[in-house]
């Protein structure tokens, strides 16, 4: 062999070692599996404090340990307490990159992952079974994207999840109950918002409501795992601004289990009523053109649940065949 042709072979096997034609690393042998923190040591962390491994078995024991679903609901929504709260915090990335927020978080929760994370998991027997319900909540259909999130709770989120909740507010409000008037331009929000074209026809609803002054008289109608949509208002606009869950205090009372900054909590409707009114106070003050708290919109959870299968998830940028 001559010089340059064993100066080749060796520069090849370089090449080779240096890791573009490596042998593939051995395994870790499975008769030394990573050992498992114990059921009962993984009973003692709050859920934003697991890994998703960690989740994933929280919610297969919780499946088996509380058959009821909604005191499951209650169960597992306790178990974010004091969980952080930051404000738009999920988004499509990596499968869509109008920007970089993800499509899962444990740690952090705004009001709507906090409530749609409790509801996926109370569903679901495993983490896998969870991601999936998680999807089918937050979108049309299942179909991850911008444009197929449910951004307006009243027009999209509810339509969207009538298999799980029904819109109860018109029954409890009374045929004398307060309602108004919501207008929705997807096209124009996805634009200015995300970047994203879509021709989308404007909306209108009229969507019933419980006054503040009246939702004492109705609490004990509130079923435990309800949906709760707080309804604000300000320059004769109105609109859903929060939302939560219903739970059930030691004592039947019925109460609020949501994430608020600086994170998830659980009060009655009385101090929550009264918190905002001293906002609104403070705003008053300061002459501050702060939103006003008008009432709540509640939905009922179905029985039983139905759960729709996921449509499938379309090739991007083609049609579909």
């Amino acid at each position: 062999m001559s010089t340059a042709i064993r100066l080749s072979s060796l520069l090849l096997a370089g090449a080779a070692l240096a890791g573009c034609a490596s042998t593939p690393p051995t395994p870790q042998s499975s008769s030394t599996p990573v050992a498992e923190t114990p059921l009962s040591a993984l009973l003692q962390k709050q859920i934003y404090q697991m890994t998703p491994q960690e989740a994933g078995r929280y919610i297969a024991h919780m499946h088996t340990a509380e058959p009821d679903l909604r005191k499951r609901i209650a169960a597992i929504g306790r178990k974010n307490l004091g969980q952080p709260y930051s404000l738009h915090l999920l988004g499509e990335f990596p499968y869509e990159v109008h920007d970089n927020l993800p499509l899962f978080s444990l740690k952090e929760s705004d009001c709507v992952v906090f409530a749609e994370h409790t509801y996926a998991m109370a569903l679901s027997q495993s983490w896998e079974e969870f991601f999936w319900m998680l999807q089918r909540i937050r979108y049309r259909d299942g179909v991850i994207g911008v444009a197929t999130r449910n951004h307006y709770t009243e027009m999209d989120w509810n339509v969207a999840n009538r298999w799980l909740v029904t819109d109860i507010s018109a029954e409890l409000a009374g045929p004398n109950g307060p309602s108004y008037a919501m207008t929705v331009d997807r096209a124009r929000f996805l634009r200015t918002r995300h970047n994203t074209v879509r021709d989308i026809p404007v909306e209108s609803s009229r969507q019933a409501f419980v006054a503040k002054e009246g939702v004492a008289a109705i609490a004990g109608q509130l079923q435990e795992g309800d949906f709760v949509k707080v309804i604000s208002t300000r320059n004769g606009e109105y609109w859903a601004s929060h939302v939560g869950l219903v739970v059930l205090g030691p004592d039947g009372e019925r109460r609020f289990l949501h994430s608020q900054a600086p994170q998830v909590r659980e009060e009655s409707f009385d101090s929550f009523i009264a918190r905002a009114a001293e906002r609104e106070a403070r705003n008053a003050r300061e002459g501050k053109p702060g939103q006003v708290l008008a009432g709540f919109k509640f939905l009922r959870l179905n029985e039983p649940i139905t759960v729709p299968p996921m449509a499938p998830q379309p090739r991007p940028g083609r049609p579909n065949t």
